[in-house]
């Protein structure tokens, strides 16, 4: 008689601990932290958020953090540095670009880093790319540009901003893909934070904007939880996932955002909601199988 095969056990951290969950998560509170920085008054200035997302980040890990591991000795500190500054130099770009274009227009240039994430990661740290994973990623991109009704709209300079904001992102999560083997989740973000709040610290101070209310500092709480939270696990997710495909998996923020907008915002799924959404989802899926 043939022995029945017995059932292994898998732990629960075997099985989130891989690229897609942990990047689905991500996006996930990303768009939750996208949704928190829009109910903020028109008052809060673009460096009142950063500072408070950047040096409220850098006291949170410090505080958790940094009895346990030495967060001012990386083994690799001039490429977690030269990250800080790609990293906060895509951030300064994408509010320079949401200033001068319309927002949807903006956020389909800036998400187009999963491609420049894939022109990098084979020049600069040998990760290959297959005419397979091209077509995914294609697709996903066309998908942002039909959920957004993408138009070139606004000035040049936004345009210029939008494409260079992308440039660095995906420039940046080549190096987080490359600083993972050798650095925690939580060093790679802290020198984010830190190299962010020394750029932001000066404009910040100019006309500094505190709150004034309970439910403004419940919102900021909200900032730094989620950013926080998004982040590390962005920066787990690149232990598993090459920088390009952690890139593809990350554009699923855009649908969570507008799922929420829908379901608390008011918000209307009308068909650029299902076809945009059914090709960014379709690509990761067709990805995913192929791999299986």
């Amino acid at each position: 008689m043939t022995p029945i095969p017995t059932v292994q056990k898998i732990s629960v951290s075997r099985v989130i601990a891989n690229g897609p969950a942990l990047m689905f998560a991500s996006a996930f509170m990303f768009a939750i932290l996208g949704v928190l920085i829009k109910t903020m008054g028109p008052d809060y200035r673009i460096w009142d958020i950063a500072m408070y997302r950047l040096g409220g980040g850098t006291i949170v890990l410090l505080a958790l953090f940094g009895w346990k591991q030495n967060l001012f000795k990386p083994q690799n500190p001039k490429l977690i540095i030269i990250r800080g500054m790609t990293g906060t130099i895509a951030f300064l770009a994408l509010v320079a670009a949401i200033r001068n274009l319309p927002f949807s227009t903006a956020m389909v240039f800036f998400y187009s880093f999963p491609a420049f994430a894939a022109i990098f990661s084979p020049l600069l740290f040998g990760e290959k790319i297959t005419l397979y994973e091209v077509v995914c990623l294609m697709a996903a991109l066309i998908g942002i540009g039909v959920l957004f009704n993408f138009q070139i709209q606004g000035t040049l300079f936004g345009q210029f901003m939008g494409v260079v904001g992308a440039m660095f992102a995906g420039l940046t999560i080549g190096m987080i893909k490359k600083l993972r083997p050798t650095h925690s989740s939580v060093i790679i973000y802290f020198y984010f934070c830190l190299i962010g709040t020394a750029v932001c610290f000066w404009p910040y101070m100019t006309a500094p904007r505190t709150p004034a209310t309970a439910s403004d500092w419940l919102i900021i709480a909200g900032i730094l939880v989620t950013s926080i939270g998004a982040q590390l696990l962005m920066n787990m997710g690149f232990r598993y996932c090459k920088s390009w495909e952690g890139g593809l998996f990350m554009t699923s923020e855009l649908i969570f955002s507008t799922i929420i907008g829908i379901l608390f915002l008011g918000d209307i799924a009308n068909w650029r909601f299902w076809i945009g959404g059914f090709l960014i989802f379709g690509s990761v899926a067709a990805f995913q199988l192929q791999h299986r």
